[in-house]
Order: C-alpha cells, then sequence, then structure tokens
C-alpha cells in the first residue's frame, strides 16, 4: 500500500507581493541570513547607538548624582563648546589634531596598495607568503609594547644613536624634539598597520582575471603598465571604499599612543583632541565640556564622510551609499 505523499506548500512569487508583504517575505525566505547578522546588529546596537543617549550632557550642566535627565540644562545651550571654542588651547590643539591626522592619511593610505601591488607580483609562493607574514605580524604588537620600542630605540642611548655613533656622528634626540614626534607617531604606525591594511587589497587582486594580463601581454605593455592599467582599475572600487571611511575617522587619532608618547617637553605638538578629552573627562571630572569636544570632534568626522562620499558618488560609481 503505498503512502500518500503531502504535497508541498507552493511559494508565493516575489512577483505577487507588494510592500511591506514583500518585505516580510523575504526576511522569511532569508531568515538564516540574518540569523548570522544579528550578533553584528546586537553589538552595534548596544554599544554604539545606546551610549549615544548621554550625548545630552554636552549641553547640559551634568551632575553626577542627579544623572542625564535631572542635570538642568545649560545656560545658553551651546556653553561648553563656546568655551572650548574660546580656550587659549584650542588652536594649538586643533591644529595638532589635524596636522598629524592628515600626515597619517597620507602616508599610511597608499602604503598598503604599494605593498599589495609589489607582493602581487611575486612568483615564488613561498617568499610571497614569508613577507605577507612578517609584514602582518607588527599589527598584533600592543601600544604599550610599540611605545616602548619606540623609547628604546629612539632615546639617547637607544640602539639607533649607538649604531650612528659607530660612524662618528653625533647623537639624535628623537624623543626630545618637538619636530619629530608626528615623524615618530606616523611612521610607527605605518610600520605596524602596512601589512594588515593590505590584506583587503589582496584579497581584491585575487578576483582580477588572468585573462586581462594575457591581453594586455600580447599588446605588448610592461608588467608596470600591467599594474597601471589593469590591476589599479580592478581594486579601485575597493579603495575608493576604504579612503571614503579612513576619512571618516580621520580625527580619530590613536589615543593610547599618542598618551603614551606624551612627555612634558613635547606637549605642545602632541596635545590632541582625544587626550584633551580624556583629561577633562577622567582626570578632572569636567563630563560635559569633554563631551562637548568630544562631539564636535565626530561632527567634523561625520562631515568629512558625508563630503566624500557624495563627491565620490558625483566624480565616479562608488560610494558607501
Amino acid at each position: 500500500m503505498r503512502l500518500a505523499m503531502k504535497p508541498k506548500p507552493e511559494r508565493v512569487p516575489l512577483r505577487t507581493a507588494t510592500g511591506k508583504n514583500m518585505k516580510l517575505l523575504l526576511i522569511k525566505r532569508n531568515w538564516v541570513l540574518y540569523l548570522f547578522i544579528l550578533p553584528a546588529f546586537l553589538y552595534f546596537f548596544i554599544f554604539s547607538y545606546i551610549p549615544m543617549y548621554g550625548v545630552q550632557i554636552a549641553f547640559k550642566d551634568f551632575i553626577a548624582t542627579k544623572g542625564f535627565g535631572g542635570s538642568p540644562w545649560a545656560d545658553p545651550i551651546f556653553k561648553h563648546f563656546i568655551t572650548f571654542f574660546s580656550s587659549t588651547r584650542f588652536a594649538e590643539i586643533f591644529w595638532n589634531t589635524i596636522s598629524i591626522s592628515f600626515y597619517y592619511l597620507l602616508v599610511s593610505f597608499p602604503a598598503p596598495i604599494i605593498l599589495a601591488l609589489m607582493i602581487n607580483e611575486v612568483k615564488n609562493n613561498k617568499f610571497k607568503k614569508l613577507v605577507q607574514n612578517v609584514t602582518y605580524m607588527p599589527y598584533f604588537i600592543s601600544m604599550v609594547v610599540l611605545v616602548g620600542m619606540i623609547d628604546l630605540f629612539f632615546s639617547n642611548t637607544g640602539l639607533v644613536n649607538q649604531l650612528t655613533a659607530l660612524i662618528g656622528l653625533e647623537p639624535v634626540q628623537f624623543l626630545q624634539k618637538d619636530s619629530l614626534f608626528n615623524d615618530m607617531y606616523v611612521w610607527s604606525g605605518v610600520w605596524q598597520t602596512t601589512g594588515y591594511g593590505s590584506v583587503i587589497y589582496f584579497a581584491a587582486l585575487a578576483g582580477v582575471s588572468p585573462e586581462l594580463h594575457e591581453a594586455a601581454t600580447i599588446d605588448g605593455a610592461s608588467r608596470f603598465q600591467r599594474i597601471i592599467h589593469v590591476n589599479l582599475p580592478a581594486i579601485m572600487p575597493t579603495i575608493v571604499v576604504m579612503l571614503i571611511i579612513s576619512v571618516g575617522g580621520i580625527m580619530n587619532l590613536s589615543f593610547e599612543k599618542v598618551l603614551l608618547m606624551q612627555k612634558d617637553i613635547n606637549m605642545e605638538v602632541s596635545e590632541v583632541i582625544p587626550t584633551y578629552v580624556y583629561k577633562l573627562g577622567i582626570q578632572k571630572a569636567q563630563y560635559s565640556l569633554s563631551s562637548a569636544v568630544g562631539l564636535f570632534n565626530n561632527i567634523i568626522n561625520l562631515t568629512l564622510l558625508i563630503l566624500v562620499n557624495r563627491f565620490s558618488r558625483k566624480v565616479g560609481e562608488n560610494s558607501l551609499w
């Protein structure tokens, strides 16, 4: 006796669904994919969006015992912003932040691209993997250890000055010169992050069709010409997206690194907005003023992100939204 098979329920075609019904139908059909993104959604919602409720203290005279809601509003409402803008240190701190940020972006952004393009041309797979691992490893060094290495190598009796003394040169006080602070910060950061940043460009280069290189070779293109006219255009969408993201966080310097590198002798060039916010909020308990300064910093980042994204969308076809 044959068992009767139950007919499978017919799937509702998407073309017959409209509006909310279509959205619910898509969610129902792809619920596994939504389950995968749930942890990331919860992470950003809990640690990024919920804390935004506390931004209001930038416009209040915050009193810890009264909390966010019970603290009185500042009079005028932008009192803490005015206090920061009228401060004698505003121009110095703002210029330090801008100068280090743009210097770091100018040097650190093209470095992973160049490294990825160079290693991609290496034919020996063992050597290629060795270079990738060696350049990737510094990323795992903690910031405390990195600054300790800077102090160890570039102090008056450090390794660099000992090597220069062997050839008869005078020791250079790297850590005491204001003019060298930006260089020490930027180039140590480039050394630490270039290998890690190149990973995404390696992935993009892996998707370049070999047929394009074969066609370019038949047309007589040299290796350098193939890099410029084949590889670079292929990874340009990735480069544009990464540039937009980098510009959007340009004012977010490494707080830990700057704070660890600060000394009394270089304070005029090393005091930046992140460290200033820390000192106001944690050390001096000026919570409203520190929140106003931090909000001002984030507004600049958001403005730059929107402007660069809009410019990219008008000039080319790549943008974040």
